[in-house]
C-alpha cells in the first residue's frame, strides 16, 4: 500500500510502552519462531469486517465490542470463552430486535495479553520492579523473576489466542450461535436477573417471527443458523504486531493477521510515533481511542496519516471523555471530522473515562455514569447529523461484583464479594444485559423519530 512502509519500519520511530527485555538474542529468537508461525485469521475475514464497518459509518450497521480488560493465561478455560461469547451473542441479539440493524460483533479477546501503564516501575515497601504490562510481557505477582519481561510469554500468548479462537469458531461452526435457539445461551444465573423477563420475551418473539417467515417460505431462512464474529486487541507491542504481519496470495499489501480489528490507544497516538507508522501500513480496519486530550488538529493528522485514501470502513474512532467531560470533548472533534470529509465509524467507549475508587482504594465505574455516556453519545451525534455507530464496552460473561449499580442496585461495599478484574472493572452479566436493552430502547425511539421526520408522499 505504501512504498516507503514495511513491517518493520516503525523500529525508526519512538515506541513509547515497549518492555525493556534483558535479553535481546532470546528475544530476537522468539519473535523469529512468531513470524513463522500460521496466521490467527485470515484476509478474508478482516476484508469482510471492513465491509460490514463501511455499512457503520452511514448507520446501516451497528458495531459491538466488547471483553475483558486485559485477557489473562489463565482464563483460557473453555467455560470463560463460552460465557463471554453467550453475553455477546445476548447483546446482539437485544441490538437487533430493537434497533433493526445488523450488529457487527467483535470481541476484545484472543489477544488482549498487552497493557499500557502510566509508569515503568512500580513500588512497594521500599522495592521497585517493572510495571506489570500484561500477561504478554510479564506476570503480576510482585517479585523479581514474575516482573522480568520474558520474550517466551510472545509465544505463549500466540498460542492462547489461537486456542481461544479455535474454540469460538468451532462452537459458532458447530450451532452454538443459531438463532432459532438464543434460549441455549442463557447462563446459569440469567434467571436471577432483574431484566430476564424482558430479555426471554425479545427471545421468543424472534424464535415466533422466525418460524412464521420459514412456514411462509418453506425452507429455513439462509444464514441464520450462524452469525460473523471477529476479533481484536489494542496493538501494544509493536515486536508481537510486526511478526504476524504479512502479504496473501492474490492481494496487494500487508495484513496484520494476528486480530481482525487492532486498535492505538491514547498513549500511543503520537503522529510522529512508533505506533501510527506501524499502523499506517497495514490493510486491517483500525481503531482510535480518543478522549478529552484529543484536538481536531490531532485527530486529524492520524485520519490522514491511517486512511489517506478516505476508505469507508477503515477507521473507527472509539471516543471515551467521561459522563462530564463528553458534551465539551466530542463535539468539536465531530464537526472537524465531518467538516474534513473523513469517512470513519463513531464507537462509544463509556467505561474508560467514568473510572473511578472507593473509599478502600478499589476501581470501579458506576452503571449510571456509563448510561450517561452512552445517551449523551447519541443525543450529541444526533444533533450534529452524524450516526453513533457501535459501542465499545468492557465486560465478563461471569458474575462478578466490579462496577456497582444496574438494575440490582450493586454497592461499592459489595464489590468485594467477587471483584476479580486484574486491571480495570467490568460490567457483569446482568449489567451489560441492561445496558443492551436500554442501548436497544434508545435504537428504537431514534428509528421511531427518524421515520416521524421522513416526509409522506402521496
Amino acid at each position: 500500500m505504501y512504498s516507503d512502509w514495511t513491517p518493520d519500519s516503525w523500529q525508526g520511530f519512538e515506541a513509547l510502552q515497549q518492555p525493556t527485555y534483558d535479553d535481546p538474542y532470546a528475544l530476537e529468537a522468539a519473535v523469529d519462531r512468531l513470524a513463522k508461525l500460521p496466521p490467527l485469521v485470515t484476509s478474508w475475514e478482516i476484508e469482510s469486517l471492513k465491509s460490514q464497518l463501511a455499512d457503520a459509518c452511514t448507520g446501516g450497521r451497528f458495531l459491538l465490542q466488547g471483553g475483558d480488560c486485559a485477557e489473562v493465561f489463565e482464563d483460557c478455560e473453555s467455560n470463560i470463552i463460552a460465557n463471554k461469547l453467550k453475553i455477546l451473542l445476548q447483546m446482539s441479539l437485544v441490538l437487533v430486535h430493537s434497533g433493526k440493524r445488523r450488529v457487527i460483533r467483535v470481541g476484545r479477546f484472543a489477544g488482549q495479553y498487552a497493557k499500557p501503564r502510566s509508569a515503568d516501575f512500580e513500588k512497594r515497601d521500599g522495592q521497585s520492579l517493572p510495571s506489570y504490562r500484561g500477561d504478554l510481557v510479564n506476570a503480576l505477582e510482585f517479585d523479581p523473576e514474575s516482573r522480568r519481561p520474558d520474550p517466551e510469554r510472545l509465544i505463549r500468548g500466540y498460542e492462547r489466542a489461537a486456542l481461544t479462537l479455535n474454540f469460538i469458531r468451532s462452537l459458532i461452526d458447530g450451532g452454538f450461535a443459531d438463532l432459532h435457539h438464543p434460549e441455549y445461551w442463557d447462563l446459569d444465573f440469567v434467571r436471577h436477573s432483574p431484566k430476564a423477563q424482558e430479555y426471554r420475551e425479545i427471545v421468543g418473539g424472534i424464535g415466533d417471527s422466525l418460524r412464521f417467515m420459514e412456514t411462509l417460505a418453506g425452507r429455513q431462512v439462509g444464514e441464520i443458523d450462524r452469525v460473523d464474529f471477529f476479533s481484536s486487541h489494542e496493538g501494544l507491542h509493536l515486536l508481537y504486531e510486526q511478526a504476524q504481519t504479512r502479504r496473501v496470495p492474490h492481494r496487494s499489501g500487508w495484513y496484520n493477521l494476528a486480530a481482525h480489528m487492532p486498535w492505538i490507544g491514547m498513549r500511543t497516538a503520537d503522529p510522529g510515533g512508533a505506533h501510527v507508522e506501524y499502523f499506517r501500513g497495514i490493510e486491517n480496519p483500525i481503531g482510535i481511542k480518543i478522549g478529552p486530550a484529543m484536538t481536531s488538529d490531532w485527530l486529524l493528522d492520524l485520519a490522514k496519516r491511517i486512511n489517506p485514501d478516505n476508505e469507508p470502513g477503515r477507521l473507527v474512532l472509539i471516543h471515551r471523555f467521561g459522563h462530564e467531560s463528553i458534551a465539551d470533548g466530542l463535539p468539536p472533534l465531530i464537526e472537524a471530522v465531518e467538516k474534513a470529509e473523513q469517512k470513519v465509524v463513531w464507537c462509544c467507549d463509556p467505561m474508560h473515562g467514568n473510572t473511578v475508587k472507593t473509599q478502600v482504594g478499589l476501581k470501579t465505574r458506576r452503571f449510571d455514569h456509563i448510561m450517561s455516556e452512552v445517551e449523551q453519545a447519541f443525543d450529541i451525534h444526533s444533533e450534529l447529523g452524524t450516526y453513533l455507530g457501535g459501542i465499545h464496552i468492557e465486560l465478563t460473561g461471569d458474575d462478578v461484583t466490579e462496577c456497582t449499580g444496574g438494575a440490582r442496585g450493586l454497592s461499592d461495599d459489595a464489590l468485594q464479594q467477587r471483584y476479580k478484574t486484574f486491571v480495570d472493572p467490568r460490567l457483569n452479566y446482568e449489567q451489560s444485559l441492561e445496558l443492551a436493552l436500554r442501548v436497544g430502547q434508545r435504537m428504537a425511539r431514534a428509528n421511531i423519530e427518524a421515520l416521524m421526520e421522513t416526509p409522506v408522499v402521496f
